[in-house]
């Protein structure tokens, strides 16, 4: 983790304006699929509706501060919160549901938020929201309009995800999260509340969500309702896919992956979109471990045979 954070601050510092662009566009991707690992790869729960808890949060934030003309810090904290309740929400009614009933119900969630924002006049319609601030941070020196503070501000983020995420899953609430995944009905039956436990897990990955969502609102300075459309639930999925499910860190590593491959295969060819098929294809059928899913299960294959030579 810290080596892939370290490359992309270096990446920001010495690559210029594209490579800080091309840094920001996988900070946005890795959050959003951290954040969806924390639920999928956990608790078992796929969901679709990701891109649209980052375009409440996205929304929000622009309605706050273009809109009202609230300072972008307090409207910030707003947002994510505001993505958090929506998680909780879609999480609470879903719970009941599990496999492709929960994967349709949460699309279904994730389409209706899409078109009450694309047919909103007052939020800009199909032609989106500009004008959005970035954090006013003049007086500690640091100018967020200019590229590298923001693309830096991006890995950071990237990084406080990381870390709520992991210490969240290393907790009591994650160790049941992860006994639901593995057998409902035993936990069921010690008394756990299942329902609840997944209604906060999809709060806590709303929250998560939300960060994203703030960072892609503050990138360009305009949103539209792309952002909530379900492909980016899907990309979002690919990537938690191809890095590795249930890992944390290999959500990171397939956004890298994922982000670098299209950029450079779209100098190439407009069907870039197929090698990466072919490259997640492979994944699967080399065990669905994911990249740094692969890593850990040779690093662990690896650890008895030096135990034993020990012995």
């Amino acid at each position: 983790m810290v080596a892939a954070l370290v490359g992309l601050a270096l990446y920001a510092i010495y690559g210029g304006y594209f490579a800080r662009e091309i840094v920001i566009e996988i900070a946005i991707l890795a959050i959003l699929a951290i954040s969806l690992d924390v639920v999928a790869g956990f608790g078992g729960m796929v969901s679709l509706c990701h891109g649209a808890i980052l375009g409440v949060s996205a929304y929000t934030y622009g309605i706050l501060t273009a809109k009202l003309g609230y300072p972008a810090l307090p409207s910030a904290v707003a947002a994510i919160a505001a993505a958090a309740v929506f998680g909780t929400v879609v999480g609470w009614i879903t719970a009941r549901t599990t496999g492709i009933y929960f994967i349709m119900a949460t699309l279904a969630f994730g389409q209706m938020a899409y078109t009450v924002i694309f047919k909103s006049r007052w939020l800009g319609g199909d032609d989106g929201m500009g004008g959005l601030p970035r954090f006013d941070l003049d007086w500690a020196g640091i100018a967020m309009n200019k590229s590298l503070p923001f693309a830096l501000f991006a890995v950071l983020a990237i990084f406080a995800c990381y870390v709520a995420a992991a210490w969240v899953m290393r907790s009591a609430f994650g160790r049941t999260l992860c006994g639901i995944h593995s057998n409902e009905p035993r936990m069921r039956a010690i008394g756990v509340s299942t329902v609840m436990h997944r209604a906060r897990a999809m709060g806590f990955s709303g929250l998560l969500a939300g960060v994203a969502g703030i960072v892609a609102a503050q990138h360009i300075q305009y949103i539209s309702p792309e952002l909530l459309f379900w492909t980016v639930s899907g990309e979002a999925l690919i990537v938690v896919i191809l890095g590795g499910l249930g890992t944390l860190i290999g959500p990171m590593i397939g956004a890298i992956a994922f982000v670098l491959l299209k950029h450079e295969l779209s100098d190439y060819t407009d069907h870039w979109h197929i090698v990466v098929g072919l490259v997640l294809i492979a994944t699967v059928l080399a065990g669905g471990r994911g990249l740094y899913g692969q890593i850990e299960h040779w690093m662990g294959r690896r650890r008895p045979e030096g135990a034993a030579r020990n012995a």
